[in-house]
């Protein structure tokens, strides 16, 4: 193919922007954006979460009582039915506790130390996983392989072992149940992340980013991974409703969260003893708050999955 004299001469930048035009996938993306937002379920699970995590943000003004405040509790008011109001006039509507805590406030703060945890340990996961899955499935051969036995190896474990011997060997916390957390659930990420990577490493938009002479850090952070993230991001928010019940049962089994912190886990466990007494509401109202949030999160997932999946 001859060039004209009078046309202007070819410059790489034309390449360049054709061959960065495929990394886009504009209409793929279009078409998922318009399932999301034709899915009324999805919207409405959007919307509970976001009411949710509204009133968890405000506990401090909306919550009766603050339960970390030792001095204001009132070991007098303690297992009051829900509806009983204490000496000063206060209402209990969800009871107290044996402590003399309001329940609803313990709740509301419970909450929000279960989405801290649930929402820092799965995008720490999420994050690591992804890029060890990814320089993985982009490099191939020895440092796959080695890569890949080290994720069989963690996931050939059960979950709730690995975080009950790394809780009792790093002591309990918030930061240390995170940290448990992360660590037996980032394999996961790593293997979807290097499954879908490996499908997008075959196609051309790769191959021309090579030919280009892009670093391999460009190609694998703005070419692949935008069109690798859709599962992780499914998986993910299926994985926070595991990572706050994983937290739940450690704080229950008095692993995981200190008592001085109320813990849904710890609120149920609170309540264990008194089940057969007819005190039914100091575990079962923190159990139905964190059933509530698990199946919330739990539908909005399988929301995800189902509008993302091409099939579909």
């Amino acid at each position: 193919m001859t060039q004209r004299l009078d046309s202007p001469p070819l410059t790489p930048e034309p390449r360049a922007a054709c061959a960065a035009q495929p990394l886009q996938h504009t209409p793929q993306r279009r078409a998922i954006l318009r399932r999301l937002r034709s899915r009324p379920s999805i919207k409405g699970s959007v919307l509970a979460l976001l009411a949710l995590l509204a009133v968890v943000l405000l506990a401090p003004w909306l919550a009766p009582q603050n339960p970390y405040d030792l001095a204001a509790l009132d070991f007098l008011d303690g297992r009051l039915a829900p509806g009983s109001q204490s000496a000063s006039g206060a209402t209990y509507w969800l009871g107290t506790d044996d402590q003399g805590r309001d329940m609803l406030s313990a709740i509301l703060y419970g909450l929000r130390i279960s989405l801290v945890v649930g929402l820092s340990a799965v995008g720490l996961a999420a994050l690591i996983g992804s890029l060890i899955g990814l320089f993985a499935a982009y490099r191939g051969g020895a440092i796959d392989a080695l890569l890949m036995r080290v994720v069989d190896f963690i996931l050939g474990f059960p979950s709730m072992l690995v975080a009950l011997v790394l809780l009792a060997a790093i002591g309990r916390g918030v930061d240390k149940v995170i940290l448990a957390i992360v660590l037996v659930q980032w394999a996961n990420y790593a293997r979807i992340m290097r499954a879908r990577a490996l499908q997008e490493r075959k196609k051309e938009y790769v191959e021309a980013a090579r030919n280009l002479g892009f670093s391999a850090w460009r190609i694998m952070t703005r070419h692949l991974l935008p069109n690798c993230i859709a599962p992780v991001l499914v998986f993910a928010t299926i994985q926070i409703a595991n990572a706050i019940a994983l937290e739940a049962t450690l704080s229950f089994l008095g692993v995981g969260v200190p008592i001085t912190e109320p813990s849904l886990g710890l609120l149920i466990a609170n309540g264990f003893d008194y089940l057969l007494s007819g005190e039914y509401w100091i575990s079962m109202f923190p159990g139905l708050a964190l059933l509530a949030l698990i199946l919330s999160i739990n539908l909005l997932g399988d929301r995800l999955r189902a509008a993302l999946d091409p099939r579909s």
